[in-house]
């Protein structure tokens, strides 16, 4: 694995109102590995990602991309090389999956480079090319979970952020969800950061983790470590 660090975040603290969602949060994300982000709801893990596309007001602290200090600010962050896919499945259900590929490389600029984007994120989607002419409202699921994660490809991302892949979905489409996060990671080199409720899934295939309590990193350490580890069981049973 290239061992550039791509992403780093050094003492974030974000505040909603009064409330202080983040507190002095500080992690790095190296080319090429997927990173996990854990914790009991609440923890802050979903803020991280926001943080990163500039979607949550950061009261303090730096981002840095490459080693260089940067303001998150949504479609500038895109252009770095960073794409964020939501929680939910947030396709647009009215347009059709080619449609909703088309938005998601709407920042190429250029019809031709997008039309040759789309077909080779629909050959690594096989699922999708039946549907590319279908409303993405009609897909099940798991294949609007696989139509978010081919949206966010088409900017060929450096770093894909993930928030609750496998929420609301079957345990048999849960495993393709991983199984094609590994592949991305694999084939594209991507770096993946990803907040997922599914911890035993995704310790499997993630290299690292971050554990988050109260709005603080309480445990890092290597995803082979942390499965099964009596400090992940505390921060879930609250007892850290």
């Amino acid at each position: 694995m290239n061992t550039e660090t791509l992403l780093q975040i050094r003492n974030i603290n974000v505040h909603y109102g009064e409330v202080a969602v983040l507190n002095g949060v500080s992690l790095a994300l190296r080319r090429g590995e997927i990173v996990a982000l854990m914790g009991p709801n609440g923890a802050g893990k979903s803020t991280i990602l926001k943080a990163i596309f500039g979607l949550a007001p950061i009261a303090d602290g730096q981002m840095l991309w490459k080693n260089q200090p940067f303001t998150p600010i949504s479609h500038q962050v895109v252009r770095r090389g960073i794409a964020f896919v939501p929680q939910g499945r947030r396709v647009f259900s009215g347009l059709s999956v080619e449609e909703n590929l088309e938005i998601g490389g709407a920042i190429i600029g250029n019809k031709e480079e997008v039309k040759n984007k789309i077909e080779e994120v629909i050959r690594f989607f096989p699922m999708l090319q039946q549907k590319r002419k279908a409303p993405s409202g009609t897909l099940s699921g798991g294949q609007q979970q696989m139509l978010a994660l081919a949206r966010g490809l088409m900017t060929s991302p450096k770093v894909l952020l993930l928030d609750e892949p496998s929420l609301g979905l079957a345990p048999k489409i849960v495993k393709e969800v991983f199984a094609k996060m590994r592949e991305i990671n694999e084939n594209h080199k991507t770096a993946i950061l990803v907040v997922e409720h599914n911890i035993n899934s995704l310790l499997a295939v993630a290299h690292r983790a971050y554990v988050l309590d109260k709005g603080k990193i309480v445990v890092e350490d290597t995803a082979e470590n942390l499965q099964g580890s009596e400090a992940l069981k505390k921060v879930f049973l609250g007892t850290l």
